[in-house]
């Protein structure tokens, strides 16, 4: 039994109250030669106080295709080959067979006490837009039996740098666009329908680790809400990343893959407009070839540089004059979900004019800004973030509802332009 119910922004407080739902939920295992573990988390699983509907076993391609039996619960496992760390791929695998309407995703090692899938799936009940992760605690399984629950004095600590985080914006109540690090694969749970929405995990993540922040940043750029359960607990076996010193080699590498694919500024850590674009830009200017060209050189000129712009058009001086710095061609899909704003030009704009909406939109979630000049619209800045939403919630309300009721609008009014020039070379030299 599910419940939609629409919020604003990310503010999953304003489903209290509502009467908790029991949802059919799947719970993905994801494996690799940890056999040993297997009977602590089917113990685990089948003490559930809301029993999965079903469990998938994911396997990473052991030597040995383990044997898996949740009692009194479908089970099921899969595998791919070994070709590296591939959680991504095989989680997507998994959510292939899935048949719950949740999914509650879990590691082999990361094993949950009696009423985390219940706690887990609150807010995801009712709410289709909730990606929910619970809390991830450490201790150590060689000291306990199979069917023994770990205790607080079994607990080993906590990385304090995701302990703050969740202190600091209450559960991620106050999440925003860099909260994605706070969702951890390992006890992340969300719908099924949001999962594919979505694209499931990207695969192209080879290797340990980022596959998880990649799939929030996606879920939250496309409208998502984040929220942290306090109580849903799954206790994994050793210590967090931080606190094992490992070779940092490993972090640095998910850093560099994360900074090709994730916008964000603080992510990426300078603009790499090469293939994955924080903005993109589509010029729908009308009129005479003066004016197309003074509009895709004043977004050329933007002191936002993580900018891709479309233009599409036939005229072959256009293209001849933008050859390999304009496109003519519709962004990717891939392209249309990483960036953060897109926006729609009807004609020139200052300088300052795309990093005053991106920074609207970014900290202050609001799904459109107009960028009006003279009393004429220049262009239309939409969030990401606010489209990925009212897109999935189409069948139930028009887009400009879902932005009106869950994000809102906004008007910048652009300085006048002091381009006097009659002509492009006047207007060329007015470049520094």
């Amino acid at each position: 039994m599910l419940t939609d119910i629409l919020v604003p922004h990310n503010e999953w407080d304003s489903l209290a109250g509502y009467p908790r739902q029991e949802p059919a939920v799947t719970v993905v295992v994801t494996h690799f030669e940890q056999h040993h573990l297997l009977g602590r988390m089917a113990s685990a699983l089948r003490r559930q106080t809301l029993r999965p509907t079903q469990v998938v076993l994911a396997d990473d391609g052991s030597a040995v295709t383990p044997t898996f039996v949740v009692q009194d619960v479908e089970t099921l496992v899969v595998s791919q080959p070994d070709e590296g760390f591939r959680a991504a791929a095989v989680r997507n695998l998994a959510a292939r067979h899935s048949t719950g309407d949740v999914l509650v995703f879990l590691d082999a090692d990361t094993v949950p006490v009696a009423d985390y899938v219940e706690r887990v799936v609150h807010h995801i009940g009712l709410c289709p837009d909730v990606l929910a992760v619970g809390r991830r605690r450490h201790t150590s399984f060689s000291r306990l039996a199979e069917d023994e629950q770990p205790q607080d004095v079994d607990a080993l600590d906590e990385p304090p740098w995701l302990r703050d985080a969740y202190a600091a914006t209450e559960n991620l109540l106050h999440a925003d666009g860099r909260s994605f690090r706070f969702v951890i694969g390992a006890v992340m749970a969300c719908r099924r329908a949001l999962f594919f929405d979505l694209g499931g995990f990207d695969e192209r993540f080879v290797g340990y680790g980022g596959e998880d922040w990649d799939f929030a940043y996606r879920a939250w750029n496309a409208g998502a809400v984040l929220v942290h359960e306090p109580t849903a607990v799954a206790w994994h076996d050793g210590p967090d990343w931080s606190g094992r010193g490992d070779d940092t080699d490993v972090l640095d590498r998910q850093s560099a893959r994360l900074a090709a694919v994730i916008p964000e500024p603080a992510t990426r850590g300078a603009p790499l407009p090469g293939v994955v674009f924080d903005v993109l830009a589509t010029v729908r200017a009308e009129g005479p070839f003066h004016r197309v060209v003074r509009t895709v050189h004043s977004l050329l000129r933007q002191d936002h540089r993580d900018l891709g712009i479309r233009l599409p058009v036939d005229d072959k001086r256009l293209l001849e004059t933008y050859a390999g710095v304009v496109r003519a061609e519709p962004w990717t899909v891939d392209q249309a979900r990483r960036a953060r704003v897109h926006l729609t030009v009807h004609g020139p704009l200052p300088v300052s004019a795309v990093r005053r909406a991106v920074g609207l939109i970014t900290e202050t979630d609001v799904g459109r800004v107009d960028l009006v000049h003279e009393g004429e619209l220049s262009a239309v800045a939409w969030s990401t973030r606010a489209l990925g939403r009212a897109r999935r919630w189409a069948h139930r309300f028009e887009r400009d509802e879902v932005l009106r009721r869950a994000f809102g609008t906004h008007r910048i009014d652009l300085d006048a332009s002091d381009d006097r020039s009659r002509t492009l070379e006047g207007f060329f030299s007015t470049w520094r």
